[in-house]
């Protein structure tokens, strides 16, 4: 399995490029802003891009959607509980993004939901309370959590519809029974390890 990461957007959201080097079947994690350079390596590289998947609804992770679905084909995926968010609530909650283009989600997913992309499976887990409808996407040995969880830190809960209290237990009871090896990549900042946060991540105790 290959990650890319590409910081994209005015919060440098990380977007990431997951390629099953076997079958060069690949998704795309939050691309929150200008996909070009995202688009031309899945180009030059001749990788299919079977999903675009958003850990949730924010502005800063779904920006660079719509180009990035009508240049690939690839289908949208999204917790059914942040549609309100994708479908505009967000340009409201954060107008900087006041020119986002708007894009149809074409699969709603929810815990324990598997997709496939190539040889690897993908395995969602409900990670609410950054916004009701947070999702992590579990690889493997690694997850992505979009801002769930972070090195050191936990997503914010002061947005509307946030609540700190399910976020701290979907943590809990979907994140940190995972593996202690396994790699988290945050949808900001650099990446750690669920045994890590376990250990350290003062939010946590």
């Amino acid at each position: 399995m290959i990650v890319k990461t590409y910081e994209m957007g005015y919060f440098q959201t990380n977007c990431y490029l997951v390629v099953d080097d076997e079958t060069n079947e690949a998704f795309c994690v939050d691309p929150g802003g200008d996909t070009t350079e995202l688009i031309e390596d899945i180009r030059s590289m001749n990788f299919n891009l079977r999903y675009i998947i958003l850990t949730h609804g924010h502005a800063d992770h779904i920006a660079g959607v719509k180009k990035l679905k009508d240049e690939t084909g690839a289908l949208v995926v999204a917790h059914k509980r942040d549609s309100y968010l994708i479908e505009g609530g967000t340009i409201e909650l954060i107008p900087i993004y006041s020119n986002m283009k708007l894009f149809d989600v074409d699969l709603y997913v929810e815990q324990q939901n598997v997709l496939k992309v190539g040889n690897l499976e993908l395995k969602i887990l409900e990670t609410p309370g950054h916004t009701p409808g947070g999702i992590s996407i579990l690889v493997g040995d690694s997850v992505f959590t979009g801002d769930a969880l972070f090195r050191g830190s936990i997503g914010r809960t002061d947005f509307p519809n946030g609540n700190k209290d399910e976020l701290i237990k979907s943590i809990k009871e979907n994140l940190l029974v995972l593996d202690d090896k396994t790699k988290v990549y945050p949808g900001h900042g650099i990446y750690t390890t669920i045994g890590l946060e376990k250990r350290f991540n003062p939010f946590l105790k």
